[in-house]
């Protein structure tokens, strides 16, 4: 039976949507697998994303940028540590618009998803058909790696994430706010609803002992918690959404291309959280996804005429570039992790230490700043 289409994608979140719309965009047949809505109704969705310039080009090519309200510019970024260590980024002071945007996730889903619409191209399915490349975007606990007996190797942290939204008596200023508390715990307030905006997205990296006692607060106490470790910078705090939750990890799979076993001239790639997770501390996750998106629809646009979608070369140059750039940032992201976990004396020291010579360390700063914003 003659092969309908060039590119099956099963995950039809960000990442399979973004990567669908590339690859139509260079005259590819693909189809996109996405699951049936299930009919019990879904809980509020309080994720946001910190995406950075490269994330938002290449959104914006898509046309898929969210409106002012939901994507909002981080002018500053305040990370304070223990003993009152502080380091600061500014937009100003690195010469762009923005360190980055923090995008609202229904806001983003909803655009991309009435691309996908009205792109030719893109045929919408709900089980997955055969075709030279099939690229796995299902998230870290996708089913179809795990079916292609591809390991998926876990480094669980002793920490879950909670994350809700927050009213705020003060407006944000477009400041993103980091606290790493002296009991390991992280803490970040990331501007929502514009540059005038009063709501924060809470992202709160807790030891996983303290989770069940947390979640059990009222909504009040909750607050009064995260005002107390943000020692009020935004006044007085009331909670806009139900608390969200899960395990913090570092995951990688062994492979990320291969043959799919027992059907001969098809192959397969992971992308996205499919591929790797980080720890949410640095905002990355999924800015690494969305460059994963970008360069396998750069080698697919590139390749010879006469070279299958699905031929392995083209996949393991794929493989080499974002596995290189997912250790840079998965390195980074954990030592930090590690660093600010540790309660011992001779830890907190070597933070305050490390924090105050970061700030006055000018050119390293600098290179930092421009890596997280994908522009180094």
């Amino acid at each position: 039976m003659p092969v309908s289409h060039d590119v099956c994608i099963r995950g039809a979140g960000i990442v399979g949507r973004s990567l669908a719309l590339l690859l139509a965009r260079e005259r590819l047949r693909v189809a996109l697998v996405a699951p049936p809505p299930a009919d019990a109704p879904r809980p509020a969705d309080v994720r946001a994303y910190a995406l950075s310039p490269a994330a938002r080009t290449l959104l914006e090519s898509l046309r898929c940028w969210p409106d002012e309200r939901a994507a909002t510019p981080v002018l500053d970024m305040q990370v304070f540590g223990d003993q009152g260590s502080q380091v600061r980024f500014s937009a100003a002071e690195q010469g762009v618009p923005a360190l980055n945007w923090i995008v609202d996730v229904p806001a983003l889903e909803q655009r991309l998803a009435e691309a996908v619409r009205y792109q030719s191209g893109i045929e919408l399915l709900d089980a997955p058909v055969a075709a030279p490349l099939t690229v796995v975007c299902e998230g870290r606990a996708s089913r179809t790696r795990a079916e292609l007996g591809v390991d998926w190797q876990v480094t669980p942290y002793p920490q879950q994430a909670i994350a809700t939204r927050l009213d705020c008596e003060r407006p944000h200023g477009q400041v993103a706010r980091q606290w790493f508390t002296p009991e390991g715990e992280i803490l970040a307030f990331l501007p929502l609803d514009g540059a005038q905006g009063r709501q924060v997205a809470v992202v709160w990296s807790v030891r996983s002992e303290r989770l069940a006692e947390l979640l059990a607060l009222d909504d009040g106490a909750f607050a009064a918690r995260l005002h107390d470790i943000s020692g009020g910078a935004l006044g007085a705090l009331h909670l806009g959404s139900p608390r969200a939750h899960w395990p913090l990890l570092l995951g990688r799979a062994t492979r990320w291309v291969g043959a799919l076993p027992g059907r001969p001239g098809e192959s397969f790639a992971l992308a996205g959280d499919a591929a790797h997770a980080m720890h949410p501390l640095a905002g990355q996750g999924l800015n690494v996804g969305l460059g994963d998106v970008a360069e396998l629809a750069r080698q697919l646009a590139a390749r010879e005429s006469w070279r299958s979608p699905g031929d392995l070369k083209l996949l393991r140059r794929y493989e080499r570039a974002r596995q290189a750039d997912w250790l840079r940032m998965s390195l980074a992201t954990d030592a930090l992790q590690q660093l600010f976990s540790r309660p011992e004396a001779a830890a907190t020291a070597l933070r305050h230490w490390g924090m105050a010579a970061f700030e006055q360390s000018g050119p390293i700063k600098r290179r930092i700043a421009r890596l997280a914003m994908g522009t180094g």
